[in-house]
Parts: C-alpha cells; sequence; structure tokens
C-alpha cells in the first residue's frame, strides 16, 4: 500500500488551504494598520497645529527667521567688521586708542591733566 489514504489526504488538503489563507491574512490592505487614536498633549497638538504645510504661525515664523538672518548677516556683522577696522586699523588721532603709554621721566608734563610728574625721592647711598 503506497501513498495517503483518504483521511491523510483530507488532512494534508485542509492544512494547505490554512496555510494560504493565514499568509493571505498576513498582506496588508491600504487602509492598515488601523491605530487607535491617541490622546495628545497640549504641546503635541500645538506642535502639530504649527508646523502644518501652509499655518499662520509657520508662515510668520519663516518671516520672522528671514528679517533676522538678513539683518545679523547683512547689516549687524558687516557694520561691526567696519568699526573694528576703522577704530584699530584706520584711526589717526592721537591718544584715541593706546597701544603703549609713553614713558615719563621726572620733571615730565602728563598731556591729559597739565601736571608736572614729581621727581623721585632720593635715595641713600648707604647699605643695610
Amino acid at each position: 500500500m503506497s501513498g495517503y489514504t483518504a483521511d491523510e489526504k483530507l488532512r494534508l488538503e485542509q492544512l494547505r488551504t490554512l496555510r494560504r489563507r493565514w499568509l493571505k491574512d498576513q498582506e496588508l490592505s491600504p487602509r492598515e494598520p488601523v491605530l487607535p487614536p491617541t490622546k495628545q498633549g497640549a504641546v503635541e497638538r500645538f506642535w502639530g497645529n504649527f508646523l502644518q504645510q501652509r499655518g499662520l504661525w509657520r508662515i510668520y515664523t519663516f518671516k520672522a527667521y528671514n528679517v533676522g538672518f538678513f539683518t545679523l548677516t547683512k547689516l549687524l556683522l558687516p557694520a561691526w567688521l567696519v568699526h573694528y577696522y576703522v577704530k584699530y586699523h584706520l584711526q589717526t588721532k592721537p591718544y584715541a586708542i593706546v597701544n603703549l603709554k609713553p614713558r615719563l621721566f621726572p620733571g615730565d608734563r602728563i598731556l591729559e591733566t597739565g601736571e608736572v610728574f614729581a621727581p623721585m625721592k632720593e635715595t641713600s647711598s648707604e647699605h643695610h
């Protein structure tokens, strides 16, 4: 006797159909996965509405960013660089920027105050 009995053939056929049905059930439809709605917190709701493609806040924020970026890169940084260069490299007014204080010797006149620099006290030549 070779081959399967009628009961074995029926059982194998049923297993094959069950496997096919199980594999077909694993395929997702375009509507799946169906998830339960999640309750959003206040911050998540705010960002969800804020990040919509044409939301009003998004437009105003983008405009404010552009204005700030333009102001910083096209106005403030170049103005600061020009100010720095003029202040430290081009200015020729005397004593505007003191790189090295002039040496003062006894009897010299201080330019800002007009005082005469007092002579140094005489030191004794005695040794201790």
